[in-house]
């Protein structure tokens, strides 16, 4: 078991070096940033402690501070960094979408027309919810193609149609995961299950297209759904 763990830490020590890497690539002032937040905390809780008499403890503190500080702002510059590197990818909102936590099941792809636009299908507590990628003008049919296949099998069940992107009207690609979220809780557990056998049971449309679909591209998980 010690063995494991042992194999687990430099895993873990090498998964932050490649994480600090790509902050690194995508804002060369970010890794600094973490430094500066993590010491700024650090000193202001010392100041606090010398102020009020309380040093010793004020500097315990302000390192536990000061390490979860650090932590905070070397994930939201890890989250902002792989956004950057997912932008403009085709499925880059599949991978956004799959990194959500929660009772959600997302479907990449279930459409796809000859200029690699897609339309994929996440189901949780709102319903049934079909997110596309590609120009407004293009997606829109798309979506209404697959909303009123999708209703036939879930009547009653309420769908919603986001259109993904830096157009008009459409969520950017760092907003989705909040954009979902957000989407009011219209299914008990039970019956978003219900949901999620009846859409299994329905026919693949076309398959994938060719093209620079990120594979196994890992998001930073949203907040989770009480």
């Amino acid at each position: 078991m010690a063995k494991s763990e042992g194999q687990e830490k430099p895993g873990r020590i090498k998964q932050l070096r490649m994480i600090a890497q790509i902050i690194k690539q995508s804002n060369p002032k970010g890794m600094p940033i973490v430094f500066l937040s993590a010491v700024g905390t650090l000193a202001v809780v010392v100041v606090i402690g010398l102020v009020t008499g309380y040093l010793w403890y004020s500097v315990f503190l302000g390192i536990l501070l000061a390490f979860t500080v650090g932590l905070v702002v070397f994930g939201q510059l890890a989250q902002r960094a792989q956004y950057s590197l997912l932008h403009g990818q085709v499925g880059a909102a599949a991978a956004v979408l799959q990194g959500m936590r929660g009772n959600w099941q997302v479907t990449p792809a279930i459409a796809v027309n000859r200029d690699q636009d897609l339309v994929h299908m996440v189901v949780g507590y709102p319903g049934v919810i079909l997110v596309s990628e590609g120009p407004g003008n293009r997606t829109a049919r798309m979506l209404a193609a697959e909303k009123k296949r999708l209703a036939r099998a879930v009547l009653g069940v309420e769908i919603y149609d986001v259109q993904c992107g830096d157009g008009e009207g459409q969520v950017p690609l760092a907003k989705l995961q909040r954009h979902i979220m957000k989407l009011p809780r219209n299914l008990k557990k039970p019956a978003v299950n219900e949901v999620k056998d009846r859409l299994r049971s329905l026919p693949k449309n076309m398959p994938l297209p060719k093209g620079p679909m990120p594979k196994g591209a890992r998001m930073p998980r949203g907040p989770k759904m009480r």
